[in-house]
């Protein structure tokens, strides 16, 4: 089956989510790195049907502060060590951060920080799969194929998200 696609809104710009076979395969932002060619998307989608009214609505969701975790079906396509990197990604919770270092220690490769950030930035899901929840060893911003701003953006959101939850007894 043929991939399509369809754009939606965000804070952070329109996002490009891309399905095949009824799963979300990819979520791109403009000008971000690593972002296939257009003409790879397929043919433009109904937003209306699955996976990307599911997608839109929970993205939405996330945005308003409502929602931490998805729950999409995902079709990623990568190698079996950006699999492991992109599913440590997902168990990151939502307002922390972590570092490539400990990312690595974590899949048992402690020597591997530089192929971690490297799978990260592979990440065809962004935002859903939180690559933006990996700094710097120094807990600096450093690399994100949306660019630092958006990171920082995402990053900033969920703290602040995350502190209003909270309740102090």
């Amino acid at each position: 089956m043929e991939p399509t696609h369809v754009v939606v809104d965000s804070p952070v710009g329109p996002l490009t989510l891309v399905a095949m076979d009824g799963a979300l395969s990819g979520l791109y932002m403009v000008n971000q790195r690593h972002r296939p060619p257009q003409e790879t998307f397929g043919t433009p989608g109904n937003p209306d049907a699955e996976p990307f009214a599911a997608a839109a609505e929970q993205l939405a969701a996330y945005f308003a502060g409502d929602l931490t975790d998805f729950d999409l079906p995902l079709a990623l396509r990568g190698t079996p060590f950006q699999g492991r990197v992109w599913a440590a990604l997902r168990e990151i919770p939502y307002g922390e951060t972590t570092t490539y270092g400990e990312l690595a220690v974590e899949l048992g490769k402690p020597s591997a920080s530089r192929a971690v950030g490297l799978a990260n930035g592979k990440n065809p899901v962004g935002v859903i799969v939180p690559c933006h929840r990996v700094v710097g060893s120094t807990g600096s911003l450093t690399g994100y194929g949306g660019g630092l701003d958006r990171k920082r953006y995402l990053l900033d959101f969920e703290r602040k998200t995350r502190t209003a939850d909270q309740v102090l007894f």
